[in-house]
């Protein structure tokens, strides 16, 4: 695996990654991650999009002029979108009208376009693909999180109405909580925001420890005497 490659997969579940760090496509992260299998179906739907316009874009950019790329880069991400959507609405349809107007507004999800801009059409289509897929796989990730974290505050369960993503019979539901009254807070828009902030809280504390960690390990005087020790055994 090249280095560009590892960069690539680092930046877009972590140290880049487009809901956590920059903050990008909030409307549906907040808007359908009030449980967990809504926030899987559209997380999937925007991980297919951000790779398939990825590649259209990267395959594509010998040919766009320069002042004619965003209305190009729209029109592409646009077709991975229609897409995406007549699928989920041939194989899917309780999801399709569960995701409602939110799975054809992937198409404003300004990380998408973000991606297009920044990476797709500066690189060849298989770095752009990669691109795509770590970014989208990013986005996918924080949204389930998000889902499942609200979904059992607030009725105690997980992956409830399955049967709408993966079939009618295919029941998934796992009860976490004996409740019969959760935190509806959690379920409303006013507990998506509140759930995000505490993802990106953990996210920055993690980072600091992790940061606190690595420079512990960088000065000398900082180690303990067995640290030096065990140090000095192995490069022996």
């Amino acid at each position: 695996m090249s280095s560009e490659t590892r960069k690539l997969i680092n930046n877009g579940l972590w140290t880049n990654n487009p809901a956590l760090v920059q903050i990008l496509g909030l409307c549906p992260l907040l808007a359908v991650s009030n449980n967990a299998i809504n926030a899987l179906g559209l997380g999937v739907a925007t991980l297919f999009v951000l790779l398939l316009s990825n590649v259209l874009v990267a395959a594509t950019r010998q040919w766009v002029r320069p002042e004619i790329r965003i209305p190009v880069f729209v029109l592409l991400i646009a077709s991975a979108v229609t897409v995406a959507e007549t699928v989920i609405q041939a194989f899917a349809y309780p999801l399709y009208q569960s995701l409602g107007i939110y799975l054809a507004l992937i198409v404003t999800n300004c990380a998408i376009i973000a991606r297009a801009e920044a990476y797709a059409v500066k690189n060849p289509v298989p770095l752009a693909a990669i691109d795509g897929l770590f970014m989208g796989f990013g986005f996918l990730w924080v949204l389930l999180l998000l889902g499942m974290m609200r979904e059992v505050l607030a009725q105690g369960t997980l992956f409830a109405g399955a049967d709408r993503l993966f079939g009618e019979g295919i029941d998934l539901t796992i009860t976490v909580l004996h409740t019969q009254n959760g935190i509806i807070l959690t379920a409303l828009p006013a507990g998506a925001f509140i759930g995000y902030g505490l993802l990106i809280a953990a996210k920055n504390a993690i980072d600091h420890h992790l940061g606190q960690r690595k420079l512990r390990h960088a000065n000398p005087y900082t180690k303990t005497p067995a640290a030096i020790e065990q140090e000095q055994v192995t490069s022996l």
